[in-house]
């Protein structure tokens, strides 16, 4: 390497050192103070401070550490032991870059450093001090010492009593620096009340005006330089070097403007992203909110005509109006997680949005739509099955009460009847046995009162609309049917009373009313059973049916039999008729079913019996029919299925996975999302077929354990996941372009974190969080600590400290907010790099932007308007000019704007 420039310069100033190794002790105090807060002065931008110059550098850290700050460049490095070989291997680290500089360091060694030899450590700090503070001093091509000194002598010129010749006695009176304040500065610095005898308040006044308003630190004491006969010439030399630097260093007003138009450029495209955000997620959520209550709403329909219409209005929901939205929530998401990048690389705080707007807040509402979508669905088909239910209950009700409607009408006029009084003997006999028969029929006809009354009472538990009708409808039967029940009773009290008397009955007659009666019940019970309507869904149901019906009509040989038998003792009696020539008036009194009935009834059985096959059969086809629309949903819905969560995996795969460079990685993720889009048309394909089902009313499928919900939320998710991914690489695109990381380092880095992630799941846990930084080369080991199985904050700072970040609880607790803003105590692996990379690159600060804004206020601590204007485009003038408070300190002028607080508020250090 080519040595520097002043390296002859250099030796000249290492061999005075040499010679006044025994240094003044007054001198070395000076030294001591002056390089102390020299150092400080760099090393706070690091966060961190030295309390003892000698002790704090011993073991070459913090020395390592001030070289990068000043120099702005990477030192090896360092060793994390704490042994004293570890020790003289960072300090020579430290004086092999001094070294690199041009500088010749002469009897300072790395052992006596690390000994705490405080004279060679002073030496040491000065040549640091002559090398990056006073050696680039250059004026009218003198350098260092002389053009310090010439810069000094210029600048005091036009000031009585001030004669700058050296760097000792000439600034003893104090004067010399608050003429170097007040040539800069006038309105800090009061000169014409300043007397030459009286040094410490001049010192004093020089000293706390540049530690308050220039950021010079107090390096000197005023009672160490008035009570030395000649100050020390390098603390002198350091802290006048600190003026030149603060006064002669500042940019010109065009950099300073161009700066500020580049914050503010980002500031505004950052304020419209957050805005198009609000405004986004302000119409996601009042969408969702008035969609909500319309998925809450249960209130029942009373026709299932109504219910199906609900029904249709939420397939439209689903294929119409919620596909939109979810691209919407997706995008949002995006936008959001993009707007963060722009803001971690632009330096500036995470964008909050409204209170109940949050990503977490949309995530949250969307689930709650979501469990109000999935509950309204199910309440929908269960209402339909309600009202299928309800109209095949109510059906059945009417015809039982119409069949004991007419099977009553009349019975009360009879029952009511006093025709046994006037009767005969013959006649009374007739008239009990036909009240006997009655009664056999009034008993039998108890169960179909009894089912009429439980079809009542289930059509009330099921919220029937219309049970007022039917309560009142089975209010008048049971009435009714205690009513025949007590004129039944006391009809045949008074017919056993005439009974007595009577001795002859015809046989034959009560036998046909005997037989006849039952028979006949069972008739009208077979053609009820044979007219019921009936509700399967598999069938296994119809099958069942058609197996008891074959039972029936197995019944009907043996039926036809007990037929033939009554009517034979029908043809009985005509025939006695015929023989004997009885006297018969009127038809059989002991019932009302004649034989024509009978036949007519019979005939009426046997002309249902194949409309009840028919019907059978074509609920039997239309099984068969769901079974196949069942088969051929399954068929689908058990390729689209694992096809999703192989593509899920698939993209998980290529997330982590490193093939080619980001933007290659990119075009595969756009044209793997590409194929997955053209994949739609078998989804809508298994909608459609998920629509004939429901219209089938089908609600069960044995043959696939997919539901046209799994598919749908698998589906979503795909899309999600493919985007999101998608939009990770473009943030890692903008992350590498605006950090200056190499394609190399980003593969390091993948490559560590792929390594440890075991389980491919895309994260890694602490202990391996842990493992993947000592294989970058950052060694945490803390064998004296438990581990917990995560890293907490002060692990985190452990780390910091083991990489040379040497960091104070306020830096720290800055950088822990950084990448852990959420207050978790945890800190993953993208905040990690993150950090890295935010320390590693050039980055706008809040200090340069009001750096920059000085420089255009002519060093005033407030800027007006017309500067404003004058400097900036016009946009961004008038966007400062309406965004900046109102100067408040005592220097202000009517219109005077406060530049720093604006400054620290694009960073977010304070409320803009």
């Amino acid at each position: 390497m080519e040595q520097y420039d002043g390296e002859e310069c250099y030796m000249q100033q290492q061999d005075d050192w040499d010679r006044d190794l025994l240094l003044d002790p007054a001198w070395e105090k000076q030294q001591r103070k002056t390089f102390t807060a020299w150092c400080n002065s760099h090393l706070r931008k690091a966060g961190t401070q030295i309390e003892n110059i000698e002790e704090d550098f011993r073991d070459g850290l913090k020395l390592m550490l001030l070289l990068e700050v000043i120099s702005g460049e990477r030192l090896a490095k360092p060793e994390r032991g704490k042994m004293r070989v570890h020790k003289i291997s960072n300090v020579n680290k430290a004086l092999d870059f001094i070294a690199s500089k041009g500088v010749k360091l002469v009897s300072i060694g790395a052992e006596e450093i690390v000994d705490g030899n405080a004279k060679m450590t002073l030496g040491m700090i000065w040549t640091i001090i002559l090398r990056f503070a006073i050696q680039d001093i250059s004026v009218e091509e003198t350098s260092a010492k002389e053009g310090l000194l010439l810069w000094c002598q210029r600048k005091t010129a036009p000031y009585k009593n001030v004669n700058i010749q050296n760097f000792h006695i000439s600034w003893k009176d104090g004067l010399g620096f608050c003429a170097l304040i007040h040539r800069h500065r006038p309105e800090l610095i009061d000169y014409g009340k300043l007397r030459k005898d009286d040094p410490m308040t001049n010192l004093n006044t020089a000293f706390d005006v540049a530690e308050k308003y220039l950021d010079i630190p107090k390096m000197l004491d005023a009672e160490d330089i008035v009570g030395t006969a000649r100050p020390d010439e390098k603390a002198i030399m350091t802290y006048v070097s600190s003026f030149y630097h603060a006064f002669s260093g500042a940019q010109k007003a065009e950099t300073a403007a161009n700066r500020i138009c580049k914050v503010l450029a980002v500031n505004q495209e950052n304020e419209q992203l957050m805005e198009d955000y609000e405004r986004l997620a302000s119409d996601l959520l009042e969408w969702i909110r008035r969609t909500i209550p319309w998925l809450e709403n249960r209130m029942p329909e009373n026709t299932m005509q109504a219910m199906q219409q609900k029904l249709e209005d939420f397939r439209d929901y689903r294929r119409l109006h919620k596909p939109p939205k979810v691209q919407e929530k997706c995008q949002l998401e995006i936008n959001f997680n993009t707007l963060q990048t722009k803001l971690r690389l632009s330096n500036r705080p995470a964008f909050m949005p409204s209170e109940g707007k949050m990503v977490s807040d949309i995530i949250n509402a969307w689930g709650n739509l979501e469990g109000a979508e999935k509950g309204y669905e199910e309440w929908l088909l269960n209402e339909i099955r309600r009202l299928e239910r309800l109209d095949h209950l109510a059906e059945k009700f009417r015809q039982k009460a119409t069949i004991h409607e007419a099977w009553t009408e009349g019975q009360e006029e009879v029952l009511q009847k006093h025709d046994y009084e006037t009767a005969s003997l013959s006649e009374i006999k007739a008239l009990l046995k036909k009240h006997e028969a009655f009664e056999s029929d009034l008993a039998a006809h108890q169960d179909r009162v009894e089912q009429i009354a439980a079809i009542a009472q289930e059509l009330n538990e099921l919220d029937y609309y219309d049970s007022p009708s039917v309560n009142a409808r089975c209010q008048r039967i049971c009435d009714q049917w205690d009513t025949l029940g007590a004129l039944t009773q006391k009809r045949g009290e008074a017919l056993q009373r005439t009974g007595k008397l009577l001795e002859t009955i015809d046989q034959l007659y009560l036998e046909f009313a005997k037989r006849a009666a039952p028979f006949n019940n069972w008739m009208e019970s077979a053609m009820e059973d044979l007219q019921d309507t009936f509700i399967v869904h598999t069938i296994e149901e119809i099958q069942g049916l058609s197996t008891a019906h074959e039972q029936f009509k197995a019944t009907l040989p043996e039926a036809d039999k007990e037929r033939q038998a009554i009517l034979g003792i029908h043809n009985e009696i005509a025939k006695i008729v015929q023989t004997y020539h009885v006297n018969m008036a009127g038809t059989n009194p002991y019932t009302t079913i004649t034989p024509q009935e009978v036949n007519t009834k019979w005939d009426k059985v046997k002309q249902l019996v194949p409309q009840r096959d028919q019907a059978l059969i074509e609920e039997h086809a239309r099984q068969q029919n769901n079974e196949r629309l069942r088969r051929q949903f399954a068929n689908q819905a058990n390729v689209i299925g694992p096809w999703i969560q192989t593509k899920m995996e698939e993209i998980g795969r290529i997330s982590i996975e490193m093939h080619g460079t980001l933007e290659d990685q990119l075009q595969h993720l756009r044209q793997y999302e590409k194929s997955i889009v053209n994949y739609k048309p078998k989804i809508d394909q298994l909608e459609g077929d998920h629509q004939l089902i429901q219209e089938a009313l089908i609600f069960d499928n044995k043959h696939t354990k997919y539901t046209m919900e799994h598919i749908r939320v698998g589906w979503e998710q795909l899309l999600t996941t493919i985007a999101r991914t998608i939009n990770e690489i473009e943030n890692q695109i903008l992350t590498r372009d605006a950090k200056g990381i190499s394609q190399e380092q980003l593969n390091e880095f993948r490559a560590s974190f792929n390594h440890f992630d075991r389980d491919h799941s895309g994260t890694l846990g602490a202990e391996e969080f842990k493992a993947c930084l000592i294989s970058l080369g950052f060694d945490i080991a803390n064998d004296a600590q438990k581990r917990s199985g995560i890293m907490d904050a002060e692990d985190f700072k452990t780390c910091l400290i083991s990489m040379g970040y040497n960091l104070g609880e306020s830096e720290f607790s800055r950088i822990m907010s950084v990448v852990d803003p959420n207050r978790m105590g945890l800190v993953t692996f993208q905040a990690f790099i993150d950090f890295m990379s935010r320390e590693t690159a050039d980055t706008d600060t809040a200090d340069q932007v009001i750096a920059s804004f000085k420089v255009l206020a002519g060093d005033k601590n407030y800027i007006l308007a017309d500067e404003l204007r004058r400097e900036l485009p016009p946009d961004q003038a008038e966007y400062c000019i309406a965004r900046m408070a109102p100067y408040t300190g005592p220097d202000g002028v009517p219109g005077a704007l406060d530049y720093m607080s604006f400054s620290t508020a694009l960073y977010g250090e304070s409320d803009l």
